[in-house]
């Protein structure tokens, strides 16, 4: 089969591979009939997250049921299903508590306590390097889904793929940042960054009740895209101070949640970068420590843009003065998705407005390029096998 593989970094190719197989009774084969690429998926193109084999990418897709293992009991061949992008088993501690991300059984080598730069990750995620379980991911014309009675869902019959591709992840993403904040009705809601995550957490304040939504961002288009499908106001940070711009619009006080949905993959100046190679990190915290400044004293920063590795200079000592809470991880999809299809179904949010690129997953090393690249006006990328 066609398959969209990583081979180091910045070099992902279209290749042939073997078909997935039924390995234990709860997995499905699926044929995957769309997917997306993802900026997390960027991390290890871009090598930020290591990866030292070759790994089928891809932890945004869905599509038809092909094969059951002889244990799946919520699924037939020839459902249509959505798949969450963690790896649950739904039986262990974490599971049951509602945290998927940290099941316990999906990633036997490299799981644990510790949450360590490469050992003791976190549960399986699929296309999402050997860290993280090895899985094949959807990028591809089959997958092997594990644990198929816990994660997929069957999608309903008068929703085309593209309207709800993005339960995946980028819309549970984005939603959980706000769930995070509390929200009462009547915040001001900052998201940092209007990339495919940013935009759907915009689109979750109006669900939640929020009096305004700024977007802040640095790409013109990226600005237009937050404008037209989340009604939001924005901010672009090579024009104007975003801080004190939102401290303006606020009396003052700063917002009330604020949300980093950029993660370390942030535009950095080149005192920046020696800063990073002088401390061996890698990315930067600079979307974070705006949140945190242009958060109100009490407020909520939740951060849902990936970063991997320790960073100097956190500002503790600010987050502790201004009495901040802060929230950050991985969204726990199997938790909301129910509640996310009803959302779609019922037509209060809509996903498929934030797609500008529909290409062949034989174009896939061409879209990665545009959408690293931020070139053509590239906002999300859907791919079809």
């Amino acid at each position: 089969m066609k398959a969209v593989v990583f081979h180091k970094p910045g070099d992902v190719r279209v290749d042939q591979v073997p078909d997935p197989k039924i390995e234990h009774a709860q997995d499905v084969i699926l044929r995957v009939t769309r997917t997306a690429i993802c900026g997390s998926d960027l991390h290890i193109l871009n090598g930020l997250i290591p990866q030292s084999e070759p790994l089928v990418m891809g932890h945004e897709f869905m599509g038809i049921v092909e094969e059951t293992g002889s244990d799946i009991r919520a699924l037939n061949k020839g459902d249509r299903v959505v798949v969450p992008f963690p790896i649950a088993c739904g039986i262990c501690f974490f599971c049951e508590h509602g945290f998927p991300g940290h099941c316990e059984n999906s990633n036997p080598e490299k799981y644990g306590p510790e949450g360590g730069l490469l050992d003791e990750k976190g549960g399986g995620l699929f296309g999402y390097t050997d860290l993280y379980g090895g899985y094949s991911g959807g990028q591809a014309e089959y997958v092997r889904v594990p644990f198929a009675n816990v994660g997929p869902r069957k999608v309903p019959e008068d929703l085309q793929d593209e309207e709800v591709l993005f339960l995946t992840d980028i819309l549970p993403t984005g939603y959980t940042a706000i769930e995070w904040s509390r929200m009462t009705g009547g915040e001001t809601v900052a998201v940092f960054g209007c990339g495919p995550v940013g935009l759907m957490a915009q689109k979750a304040a109006w669900l939640k009740g929020a009096k305004r939504v700024i977007g802040v961002d640095l790409q013109p288009y990226r600005l237009q895209a937050a404008e037209r499908v989340a009604g939001s106001e924005i901010i672009n940070i090579q024009e104007e101070d975003a801080v004190g711009r939102i401290r303006d619009m606020t009396d003052g006080r700063g917002a009330d949640v604020c949300v980093d949905a950029v993660g370390m993959e942030a535009d950095r100046s080149t005192l920046d970068k020696i800063g990073n190679l002088l401390h061996l990190q890698q990315g930067s915290i600079s979307a974070l420590t705006m949140a945190i400044s242009a958060a109100r004293r009490g407020g909520v920063v939740s951060v849902v843009g990936v970063y991997g590795l320790p960073y100097d200079k956190f500002p503790l000592g600010q987050i502790f003065d201004k009495g901040l809470s802060l929230y950050f991880g991985q969204a726990p999809v199997q938790k909301y998705i129910d509640e996310l299809i009803d959302l779609v179904k019922s037509r209060k949010i809509r996903l498929d407005d934030i797609i500008s690129h529909r290409l062949s997953i034989d174009e896939a090393p061409y879209a990665y390029q545009i959408f690293r690249d931020k070139e053509d006006q590239c906002v999300k990328v859907v791919l079809s096998p």
